[in-house]
């Protein structure tokens, strides 16, 4: 599977011209359609990206979560996500991408998974908005557009003021829980580790190695070592939280992958397992019938139909 680590890269791979900076990208739709791949196969890449879909055929997938049909819809990706599409030249929107970097180099952006959680892998879900809401959100798209293509020397400023505006309509739009902890200082603190726990999984179940005795992505206690906590702390902070076990939050992710690997990959099952880190197919298969309720062959032949 693909794995693009630049914008540079990742425009060259789906054919369309090279992005004017490094860390921050935004783009219309209808720009792209004369050259862009119309099917692209599963890949990943490490870039946070928000878009708007005013018009456009085929589909396009981010994780389990599918993008189609009529009407204006935001969706989104986030590091180390699988992501593919089929459509036709005819989609109409914008889409903004930026990095890590983009988000280290600017304060506002501290917090960027706590502050905005459908940037989260397991939040990204693909919504639908209102005609009046759609013109608020494309005047701010439109702002960062015309800024970033200006020659102004303080255009960088501006496009981070309008993205941090564009965040926050989003979340205005966005339909996401809240979590009740005993103090703000407290629920902060939580949400830190969650979105580092969470990150860390993410991380870890996308390197490719394969099975290896000494990496093992599929323990809690994994994890703490890497957070320097004791397992049992991190599970009860996990579970204040998102009121979730951390296995269990562990687990989601995990089966999350596990269908976005069958739903987007003509992989044998043995090497979605291995891609997966399971020593074997049937431990795979094991854990997958488990949330499911059905085998990952069964799984993938259901959503064929």
């Amino acid at each position: 599977m693909e794995h693009f680590k630049t914008l540079k890269a990742y425009c060259k791979a789906i054919n369309i011209p090279s992005p004017r900076t490094r860390h921050f990208d935004i783009r219309k739709f209808e720009e792209n359609m004369p050259t862009v791949v119309p099917q692209m196969m599963p890949f990943r890449h490490e870039f946070y990206a928000i878009a708007i879909k005013k018009e456009g055929s085929g589909h396009a997938r981010t994780g389990i979560h599918k993008t189609d049909g009529e009407g204006y819809v935001l969706f989104f990706n986030s590091p180390y996500q699988i992501t593919s599409w089929d459509i036709l030249p005819d989609w109409e929107g914008y889409y903004v991408m930026f990095t890590q970097e983009f988000v280290s180099k600017h304060k506002v952006f501290q917090d960027l998974l706590m502050a905005f959680p459908f940037l989260r892998m397991d939040n990204s879900i693909p919504f639908k908005v209102e005609q009046e809401d759609m013109d608020n959100i494309l005047r701010i798209f439109t702002s960062i557009y015309q800024e970033h293509h200006s020659d102004f020397q303080d255009r960088s400023q501006i496009i981070q003021a309008y993205t941090f505006v564009l965040l926050n309509y989003v979340k205005r739009y966005y339909n996401a829980g809240q979590f009740d902890t005993a103090t703000q200082d407290n629920r902060n603190q939580d949400l830190q580790l969650v979105s580092r726990f969470q990150t860390l999984i993410e991380i870890h179940l996308s390197k490719e190695e394969g099975f290896d005795p000494a990496f093992n992505p599929h323990s809690t206690g994994y994890y703490a070592d890497l957070l320097n906590l004791h397992p049992n702390y991190l599970n009860t902070i996990i579970k204040r939280t998102t009121g979730q076990t951390a296995l269990k939050l562990l687990h989601r992710k995990l089966f999350e992958y596990s269908q976005a690997y069958l739903l987007q990959t003509h992989l044998s099952i043995k090497e979605v397992a291995y891609a997966l880190h399971f020593r074997e197919a049937a431990h795979f298969t094991n854990f997958f019938k488990k949330y499911a309720r059905l085998t990952p062959q069964q799984f993938r032949s259901e959503q064929a139909k």
